[in-house]
């Protein structure tokens, strides 16, 4: 038996400011910090207490904490 967790590369980031969703592959090493909105330019940097966007505004957090180790 296998008990390897399955690692999901992608998530759908929410722009806080104009609500647009964009799908974007996630880097299976690190934390991607920041991220600009397509639709209204808006500059999306991490919550407090948040390690990336995709923790932040994704829809799956970041694989560094998928596999829970220590993030950036």
């Amino acid at each position: 038996m296998d008990n390897k967790k399955e690692i999901i590369t992608t998530s759908i980031l929410t722009c806080p400011n104009c609500g647009n969703q964009k799908e974007e592959e996630m880097p299976n090493e690190s934390c991607q910090y920041f991220y600009t909105c397509i639709k209204c330019n808006f500059f999306m940097k991490p919550k407090q207490g948040h390690c990336c966007v995709f923790c932040s505004y994704g829809t799956v957090t970041c694989p560094p904490k998928q596999m829970e180790n220590k993030c950036c």
